[in-house]
């Protein structure tokens, strides 16, 4: 990641715009305010500092500025994942699943179904199973 990585309420707003695309202010207050409870100004206030930051782009064509988000949401959380699989589990991949799978919260049944199917792929995609081929 070259951008520097999100602060936890600046995620929220990324967040909203990884989904919504962009979006005004008020677009993208609603739909965390309620979650959140900062004010407007708040909001604002943290889009603009985003945008010094180069975290979001500004549409000022229009009297209602848009915001898009500059950086892309899967490469941010990837990027994020690994500083904290790297601080946390010492870069343990195992750990970090074990501890997600079973000590926080139980994964549902849907989870570990999906996650199966995951493990699988990677398996036929790892350097190891053409070797074994």
């Amino acid at each position: 990641m070259n951008n520097p990585a999100p602060t936890k309420s600046e995620l929220k707003l990324l967040q909203a715009l990884w989904k919504k695309g962009p979006s005004t202010v008020r677009e993208i207050h609603d739909s965390v305010a309620s979650k959140s409870g900062v004010s407007y100004t708040t909001t604002l206030k943290q889009l603009q500092i985003m945008h010094e930051k180069g975290l979001v782009e500004r549409e000022t064509s229009t009297r209602a500025h848009r915001y898009a988000a500059c950086i892309d949401g899967e490469e941010t959380r990837r990027g994020m994942l690994d500083d904290f699989m790297q601080r946390v589990y010492q870069g343990s991949a195992s750990e970090l699943v074990i501890q997600a799978l079973g000590l926080s919260r139980p994964a549902s049944l849907e989870e570990l179904e999906e996650i199966e199917r995951l493990i699988e792929e990677m398996k036929m995609k790892s350097p190891e199973s053409s070797e074994r081929d």
